[in-house]
């Protein structure tokens, strides 16, 4: 008698339960009835298509400072890291032999051009006399030689003072280019020489700047196909976007310089180089970017939502789409690239199909369903009737 208890209300807990159980069914509504979807009507529009390559920058114009002269450096006359100009003065190398050089070849100049014009005179009265024959001929045309080798003299020792003069120059060492500098490779007491393997210094230009881009020569193959098969239209000279590191923009559009015209047979690619401006100097060379290179236009495009596309584990892809009668079809659907949070489709689907993007995981292919239109307004509710009137 003591165990009745127990067994009634064990009794008791399973009724709850089964009633329970029962009553939740109910508040999940109607069986059978048509599920809730959204789907998103498709439409033919014209797209532009662009390829995200990666690339590293490199400066506009590069140049090593190097010495032509042996010296000794005297004096450094540049900011490491500053921005110089063409021509400007670098280095100053001791330079007094080379002082003294020119100022030898200088007097060499002044003797030779002193002794041709004694053979000036020389010969012009020679000549005179040669006319009233009061000197030989010989005579006359031996000083005729003599001014000609005096004036060849002269313009060898003029040929000298310029050579002392252009090595004198190379005594101070100047900025081949305009740019930013980088840090020097001597200090002031540095012996140089000409023809050394290490640079003093570089020069870049980095306004504008070059990014250099990789592209795969079958990405190259199938964009060719489709310009000539007119699937797409030529737009390469549209503007380059610039991604930096981050993922951010940047300010200034480049343009599409030139294509190389061999590919790496190591890597399968080829180089693409892109000229960007570049004022603010914030590109330096040797950053790593991401470029978006136009491809084409493509006229009669159909873009799919993302979430409207499935991808099975062998890599196909489906599309659920509202067929006739309001019931759910699969599609088998080849897409080829994403633009934005769209799918581009190749193949499956066309303008004016429903495909459903919201209420996939309540729906089985062949199920009828009402579908509202993605970004539609909500349906309102119907009313509920109204409760019949108490009988008095």
């Amino acid at each position: 008698m003591s165990r009745t208890p127990y067994r009634l209300l064990a009794l008791s807990l399973a009724i709850a339960l089964t009633v329970s159980a029962c009553g939740g069914g109910e508040q999940e509504g109607p069986q059978g009835g048509p599920g809730q979807v959204t789907v998103a009507t498709l439409k033919a529009e014209q797209v532009g298509l662009t390829r995200e390559l990666p690339g590293r920058t490199n400066a506009f114009l590069v140049a090593e400072v190097r010495p032509q002269v042996n010296g000794i450096v005297a004096k450094r006359l540049f900011t490491e890291g500053g921005l110089v100009t063409a021509g400007q003065p670098l280095y100053q190398l001791d330079d007094a032999s080379y002082r003294a050089q020119a100022n030898s070849a200088r007097a060499q100049l002044a003797r030779a051009e002193a002794t041709a014009n004694a053979a000036r005179l020389s010969a012009r009265r020679i000549g005179e006399l040669a006319k009233v024959e009061a000197v030989s001929t010989q005579d006359n045309e031996n000083a005729i030689a003599a001014l000609k080798q005096a004036e060849a003299d002269v313009g060898a020792a003029r040929a000298a003072l310029d050579a002392a003069n252009v090595t004198l120059g190379y005594a101070r060492i100047t900025a081949p280019i305009s740019g930013r500098i980088g840090k020097s490779s001597v200090t002031q007491g540095a012996l140089v020489s000409a023809g050394q393997a290490e640079a003093l210094a570089t020069v870049q230009q980095l306004n504008p700047i070059y990014v250099d881009l990789t592209q795969s020569a079958s990405e190259l193959l199938q964009l060719r196909r489709e310009l000539a098969s007119g699937r797409l239209q030529d737009n390469q000279t549209l503007p380059v976007t610039i991604l930096l590191d981050d993922g951010t923009e940047f300010d200034h559009k480049g343009t599409l310089e030139f294509s190389e015209v061999s590919v790496d047979p190591t890597t399968g690619s080829y180089a693409l180089r892109v000229k960007v401006e570049n004022p603010d100097q914030v590109l330096m060379p040797g950053m790593y970017v991401r470029a978006q290179v136009g491809s084409g236009v493509r006229e009669n495009a159909i873009l799919v939502p993302m979430q409207g596309i499935a991808r099975d584990p062998k890599g196909d892809t489906s599309a659920m789409v509202v067929g006739k009668d309001d019931k759910v079809e699969v599609r088998q659907v080849k897409v080829s690239r994403s633009l934005g949070d769209k799918w581009l489709v190749e193949d499956g689907l066309k303008a004016g199909d429903k495909v459903i993007v919201e209420g996939l995981q309540k729906i089985q292919p062949g199920m009828p369903v009402q579908a509202t239109e993605m970004g539609a307004a909500p349906a309102k509710p119907a009313a509920a009737p109204a409760a019949p009137a108490a009988q008095q």
